[in-house]
C-alpha cells in the first residue's frame, strides 16, 4: 500500500507539472496571439451624391407621421399609405426596375423591393430600415416641429431622420444611382422596410421573414440592418472614433404582473393592498437579478477591442477573447467584475429586467381591485422564454400574481461570424466612406432590431447591424428617441455613399 501511494503521488507531481507548463504555455501563446484585429491600408472613397436633392427628399420622408404607438390599434393608415406613394415618386427608376409588395400581418404596410438578379441560384442580398417612428413625448421641448422636416444650421431635423428614415432614404437613393448607371447586380437584392419595429416589428418584418422562408431562401449571403452609429467615446474605454457591428442581438419579452382583488375604501385597509402585494414582487424581481454569463458573441467582440484597450489588461481581455463556457476562471471574473460597473456592459453580461409600466389606483381614497406592471426583459444567448418566466415565479414566489407575457416575445439571435467574408465587406466599406482611423468591432447589440427576424432564422446567420452614420459626439445618442433628433447634412451623403460602396463591394466578392 506504502508503494502504490508514493507511486500516486509521483503521478500526481507530473500531472501538476505538465498541467502547469500547459498553462504557462497557452498563457504565453494567448499573449502572443493577441494582437490587434484592425484592418489597414483601406483607401477613401469619395462617392458624388445630388447632397442638395437627397436632404430635399428626405425631409420630405420625414414630413409624414408614421409613428408606432404602444396601442397598436393607434395607428395612422393614412400616414403610411402616403408615405408610401411619396416613395413612389421620389424614386421612379426604383419602382420602374423592382418589384414592391406591400405585406404585414394583420396590417399590410410593411414592404417588400425585390431587386433581381442576374444569377437567382446565389443567395441573396436582404438590406433592411423601418418606416415607423417613435412618438413625440414633449413637443414643446424641441426646437423645431418634429415633422416639419427643417433644415437649418447644418442639420436636417425631424423624428425619423436618423431612426431610421435616414437609412430608407440611403438605401433608396443609392439604388436610383445605380440603376441609372445601368447597373443589375449579380445576387438577388431583397429590401425589406417595416411598419412597427418600434413596438417589436412581429407584424411587419416578422411576417416577411416568413413569407420568404415559405418562398423557399434558404439563405441570405448578407442580411444587413441598423444598429448603432459611429462616434467618438461610443464604447466605454475606446476614446477614438469607432464603429460596431452588431453580430447577435438579444431577445425581447414583457412580462405582465397582476393582482386582482378586492377593492372598497380606504379607511379600512387590509394588511397588504393590491398594489402593496404587486410593489413587493417588483422589489424581488429586482433585488434577483440573472445570473452574469460570458458567450461567444462577447468573446468575439473583445478579441477585436481587447487589444485596443489598455495593455496591462490584455491578459483578462485575452481570457475572455480565448475562453470557453466550461467554467469562469479568475480572469474571466475580474472581467465580470470590471463590466457589471456600467449599465451598458453590465447589460452584455445577463438577461436584464426592466419595470416600465406600472398602473393602479385612480383615487386618494379608493383601494384599486387592480393593479399591474410590465416588466420588460432581453433575454441573452441560452436564456429562453420558458426559463425566464420560471425564474420571475420562483422569485415573486406570490400565487396572488398572475404572470403574463403581453409581447411579440423573441429569443436571442445567432452569431454571425466576425471572420467571414461578409464582416470583412462591411469592415472595408466603413473604412473607404468614412476613415481608416476608425476602430471596429463585433458588438453583442442589448437593444435590437427587425434584422433579429432573419438572424433567429436558418437563413439568417450571416445577419450583421451596424448604422453607417457618423454622430459629432456621443452627447448626440439621447436624440435618438428623445428631442431633437437631426442628422448632419453632410451624413446624408455619406450614408448613400456607405450603401453604394457595399453594392459596390458586393459585386466584386
Amino acid at each position: 500500500m506504502g508503494t502504490f501511494r508514493n507511486s500516486t503521488a509521483a503521478l500526481s507531481l507530473s500531472l501538476s507539472a505538465v498541467l502547469g507548463a500547459y498553462m504557462v504555455t497557452a498563457a504565453v501563446q494567448s499573449a502572443q496571439e493577441f494582437t490587434s484585429m484592425q484592418s489597414a491600408d483601406v483607401e477613401r472613397v469619395e462617392i458624388e451624391v445630388d447632397l442638395d436633392g437627397a436632404v430635399e427628399r428626405l425631409a420630405g420622408g420625414v414630413r409624414f407621421p408614421t409613428i408606432s404607438n404602444e396601442d397598436r390599434d393607434d395607428f395612422d393608415v393614412e400616414a403610411f399609405e402616403a408615405f408610401h406613394d411619396y416613395l413612389e415618386e421620389t424614386f421612379p427608376n426604383v419602382h420602374k426596375t423592382l418589384t414592391r409588395e406591400v405585406m404585414g400581418d394583420p396590417r399590410p404596410y410593411s414592404l417588400l423591393y425585390t431587386w433581381e438578379g442576374k444569377d437567382p441560384s446565389l443567395a441573396p442580398v436582404i438590406l433592411m430600415a423601418h418606416q415607423d417612428v417613435v412618438p413625440i413625448a414633449s413637443p414643446d421641448e424641441w426646437d423645431y416641429d418634429p415633422f416639419a422636416g427643417t433644415v437649418d444650421k447644418g442639420y436636417l431635423w425631424g423624428r425619423g431622420s436618423w431612426d431610421d428614415k435616414g437609412m430608407i432614404f440611403a438605401i433608396m437613393e443609392a439604388t436610383e444611382m445605380k440603376i441609372k448607371e445601368g447597373f443589375q447586380p449579380t445576387r438577388t437584392y431583397y429590401f425589406v422596410m417595416g411598419q412597427d419595429e418600434e413596438v417589436g416589428g412581429g407584424e411587419g418584418v416578422g411576417h416577411i421573414a416568413d413569407v420568404l422562408e415559405k418562398r423557399g431562401i434558404a439563405e441570405a449571403y448578407l442580411v444587413f440592418d441598423e444598429s448603432a452609429p459611429l462616434a467618438e467615446g461610443l464604447f466605454p474605454g475606446i476614446p477614438q472614433n469607432t464603429a460596431l457591428i452588431g453580430i447577435a442581438q438579444k431577445g425581447y419579452l414583457a412580462l405582465e404582473l397582476r393582482v386582482d382583488g378586492v377593492g372598497g375604501h380606504s379607511s379600512q385597509p387590509p394588511e397588504t393592498s393590491n398594489i402593496g402585494i404587486l410593489a413587493a414582487a417588483i422589489a424581488k424581481l429586482e433585488a434577483a437579478p440573472f445570473p452574469y454569463k460570458l458567450n461567444d458573441a462577447l468573446r468575439h467582440q473583445y478579441r477585436w477591442m481587447g487589444p485596443e484597450l489598455p495593455e496591462d489588461q490584455h491578459d483578462m481581455y485575452a481570457a475572455v477573447a480565448f475562453g470557453d463556457d466550461d467554467e469562469i476562471t479568475e480572469l474571466e471574473q475580474q472581467f465580470i467584475d470590471m463590466m457589471e460597473k456600467q449599465d451598458l456592459t453590465r447589460a452584455m453580461l445577463h438577461t436584464t429586467t426592466a419595470v416600465t409600466i406600472i398602473e393602479g389606483g385612480v383615487k386618494a381614497n379608493v383601494l384599486p381591485p387592480m393593479a399591474r406592471a410590465v416588466v420588460n426583459f432581453r433575454p441573452t444567448i441560452g436564456d429562453s422564454k420558458e426559463y425566464i418566466m420560471d425564474y420571475v415565479r420562483d422569485v415573486i414566489d406570490d400565487d396572488r400574481i398572475t404572470i403574463t407575457d403581453v409581447s411579440q416575445s423573441t429569443p436571442a439571435t445567432n452569431i454571425a461570424d466576425p471572420y467571414s467574408d461578409q464582416y470583412k465587406l462591411i469592415e472595408r466599406t466603413l473604412r473607404q466612406i468614412y476613415d481608416n482611423d476608425i476602430m471596429v468591432a463585433p458588438f453583442f447589440v442589448v437593444g435590437g432590431a427587425d434584422a433579429k427576424y432573419f438572424a433567429a432564422k436558418p437563413m439568417g446567420i450571416n445577419t450583421f447591424t451596424v448604422t453607417p452614420l457618423q454622430l459629432e459626439s456621443v452627447a448626440d445618442l439621447p436624440r435618438l428617441h428623445g428631442v431633437n433628433e437631426r442628422i448632419q447634412l453632410e451624413e446624408v451623403g455619406r450614408s448613400i455613399g456607405f450603401y453604394y460602396q457595399l453594392m459596390t463591394n458586393i459585386e466584386s466578392q
